[in-house]
């Protein structure tokens, strides 16, 4: 292994894999460390996303869905099924074996590009040198012109909920039950705590969600909240607001969880704990005390606009510096950062991170809300469509939610999107694309959209902007 490189970066989760890539593919001796290991104990490229977030969750929240839809939903469409079984080990055997493919992806995009993939402890010492520790074997030090620092987060936790690894766990642990619990209680109803719930929910679990906040999701839109609730609560998941929770003990019968609420102090009864309350710039062991790298109070890294850090040729991306802790972000930055570095001058648009819950039906959105365009002042006009007015919905027996559209009154340019319904995660993807070519409502109403489908809806919303939808009635009309 060569003591020198362009660019070294630490940490291959999406921000960081991406930016060792695009590096590599820009002609950049470059070097990946990471010193993640797999549920096997073998090293494992990916990050948090792909071993224990995104992907993961995704496989047991479409594993579950599909079970709820044989079981409650096949014979509206007129598929008899006679029984419908659970086998939890197989579902998360299935579940492991995606991740074990996706970990051997990310190493032979490495070994494709050309890209030094490090499995071990990287650690930032002064003047970009970095101090490399594999598992196996002798440390060393690796010089560097520059560094990009990709960390990830962990899981947050609460001084009331300890975590045990057995009754009481964090969203990694809630990946791995081997069993359906009877009854589980999710602490925090975000999107981590909304995705978990809803999969052990579809499985047969009581849930309950204990959220310290007065409001639902209170960064999604006001109408999307207060709709996505009442269908959460409408599928079963207990959703108590404003329970804090106080305290937690561990017996042979369960989890014993005190919380207060408006009520006064109340407890409940469960067989798992599953506490999802945020995550954390994982940065600890990070940098030798000389590396000059400034952190904020809450340990993440600071960063200007183009992810430099307060030191020359250092940058850092993704969950550990400011902004959404999005896997999509983190590879932008990436990707922007190593071209920084090649001599291009790309920049990142913040205003059109998309942010999707993965619940079914799926919340996502991009933009401003309603209530922080009416806050701001600015001039706005709303156009909504339903997906029950939508044919393909209609088809498919998924016509629960909306699609909104806000656009700004002077210019019609579109300010935000929200989305609330089947494959809201897709369809947002267009209102992204939009939004970063500036297009206004009128734009999208004079766009094509193939028939039927439940992208229609949202072209459906952008014509409702001046009152044109064409498949519903418009509750203002103009020429």
């Amino acid at each position: 292994m060569s003591d020198n490189f362009d660019v070294v970066v630490i940490g291959a989760g999406p921000a960081g894999y991406a930016a060792a890539i695009r590096s590599a593919q820009l002609g950049l001796n470059t070097a990946c460390i990471d010193k993640s290991l797999g549920k096997d104990g073998k090293p494992a490229f990916g990050g948090t996303c792909l071993n224990w977030g995104c992907i993961p969750s995704k496989a047991l929240l479409d594993a579950s869905h599909k079970y709820l839809d044989a079981k409650e939903h096949f014979a509206e469409i007129g598929i008899t099924v006679k029984s419908v079984g659970i086998d939890v080990p197989k579902m998360i055997e299935r579940k492991d074996k995606v991740v074990s493919g996706m970990i051997k992806g990310i190493a032979g995009l490495f070994k494709g590009n050309g890209v030094t993939g490090l499995t071990g402890v990287g650690r930032l010492l002064a003047n970009r040198q970095v101090e490399f520790t594999p598992h196996e074997g002798d440390r060393t030090i690796v010089q560097a012109e520059h560094v990009i620092l990709a960390p990830g987060s962990v899981p947050a936790e609460i001084p009331p909920t300890p975590i045990d690894g057995d009754r009481i766990v964090d969203s990694t642990g809630a990946l791995d039950f081997t069993e359906v619990p009877k009854r589980v209680g999710v602490i925090g109803a975000g999107v981590i705590g909304l995705e978990l719930g809803s999969v052990w929910g579809r499985l047969g679990s009581e849930v309950v969600v204990l959220e310290a906040l007065e409001e639902f999701l209170p960064m999604v839109d006001e109408r999307i909240a207060r709709d996505s609730l009442k269908i959460f609560k409408d599928q079963g998941l207990d959703i108590r607001l404003g329970a804090l929770v106080t305290g937690t003990e561990v017996n042979k019968k369960g989890v014993t969880v005190s919380y207060t609420d408006s009520e006064g102090e109340q407890t409940i009864v469960v067989d798992k704990l599953i506490v999802a309350v945020g995550r954390k710039p994982y940065t600890e062991g990070l940098f030798a005390p000389d590396s000059g790298i400034d952190l904020d109070d809450q340990g993440f890294v600071i960063v200007d606009d183009l992810c430099a850090t307060n030191a020359a040729n250092i940058y850092a991306v993704g969950d550990a510096v400011r902004g959404p802790m999005l896997a999509h972000k983190g590879t932008e930055e990436g990707v922007m950062v190593a071209e920084r570095i090649a001599g291009f001058k790309p920049m990142v648009n913040y205003a059109t991170v998309p942010s999707v819950v993965y619940t079914h039906p799926e919340i996502a959105w991009v933009g401003k809300t309603e209530q922080e365009v009416k806050a701001s002042g600015e001039s706005y006009t709303v156009g909504q469509f339903p997906f029950a007015a939508s044919g393909r919905a209609q088809a498919a027996n998924d016509t629960q939610g909306l699609v909104k559209v806000i656009a700004d009154t002077q210019t019609d340019r579109i300010v935000g999107v929200h989305v609330l319904g089947p494959q809201a995660s897709e369809i947002v993807a267009q209102a992204v694309i939009a939004m970063e070519f500036d297009a206004s409502a009128e734009d999208l109403g004079l766009t094509m959209f193939a028939h039927p489908t439940l992208s229609e809806a949202f072209h459906e919303a952008a014509l409702s902007v001046a009152g044109h939808a064409i498949h519903m009635v418009n509750r203002k009309k103009r020429s």
